[in-house]
């Protein structure tokens, strides 16, 4: 597959936004009455560039860049750990905030591993094949179901190896569908920002992607 400036480009803002939603998802936020992670906030636009990644250049390039949004991800939180780790300067007294604000907890991060991948790579497939179903029309139907299913995976995975155990039950049932909700419900808002941009893409790379004869398995590179 060829590689574009649009492609880098759209490729780049998924990852971005991942890494960007990992750090500051430290604080918890109080939005119309919810208590969220501050993640949210850009978090479901990696869904957002990822449905367009697969809508536009199909399942096996979006593929890869998840894995180069795991693989990015994952260098990200080594150098913070490492950071930590290194000893500080005799003046700067700022570590214990540095631990607070940048630490994470190893159930935390498998937590956010495991619900990236299995998130982005149900939203993936849930897309591509509701593509072929509807043959290409009403987009909307592919964005808002894979995301009904990729961040229903990602929200129950994430909370539920985060804090089973720590959050009565009841809480803990509380917190998936609020957040499943409200990010289903970016999607729904994002909905005209989403067409415009596929149909930018299409139009400017005279492509558009039907994975018939794609191979599914995520842990492949390539087609």
């Amino acid at each position: 597959m060829r590689v574009s400036f649009w492609f880098v480009t759209i490729a780049s803002l998924f990852v971005t936004c991942l890494i960007t939603a990992n750090i500051i998802a430290v604080k918890i936020i109080a939005l119309a009455g919810l208590l969220v992670p501050a993640g949210i906030i850009v978090f479901p636009l990696s869904y957002l560039f990822g449905d367009v990644l697969t809508e536009v250049y199909g399942y096996a390039a979006a593929r890869r860049v998840i894995w180069l949004g795991f693989a990015c991800n994952l260098l990200a939180v080594v150098a913070i750990f490492v950071g930590g780790l290194a000893p500080a300067a005799s003046f700067w007294k700022l570590q214990a905030a540095y631990n607070a604000i940048l630490g994470f907890t190893p159930r935390l991060l498998l937590g956010s591993f495991v619900a990236y991948l299995c998130g982005e790579f149900a939203n993936s497939f849930v897309l591509a094949k509701l593509k072929i179903l509807t043959k290409g029309r009403w987009l909307w139907t592919r964005t808002i179901g894979s995301t009904l299913v990729g961040e229903g995976l990602d929200t129950l995975i994430f909370i539920t190896i985060a804090f089973w155990g720590v959050i009565p039950a009841a809480e803990l049932l509380t917190a998936m569908l609020t957040q499943w909700l409200f990010k289903v419900g970016y999607e729904v808002v994002a909905t005209p920002l989403t067409y415009a941009v596929v149909n930018f893409l299409k139009k400017h790379e005279q492509i558009d992607t039907f994975d018939y004869n794609t191979n599914f398995s995520p842990i492949l590179l390539s087609r």
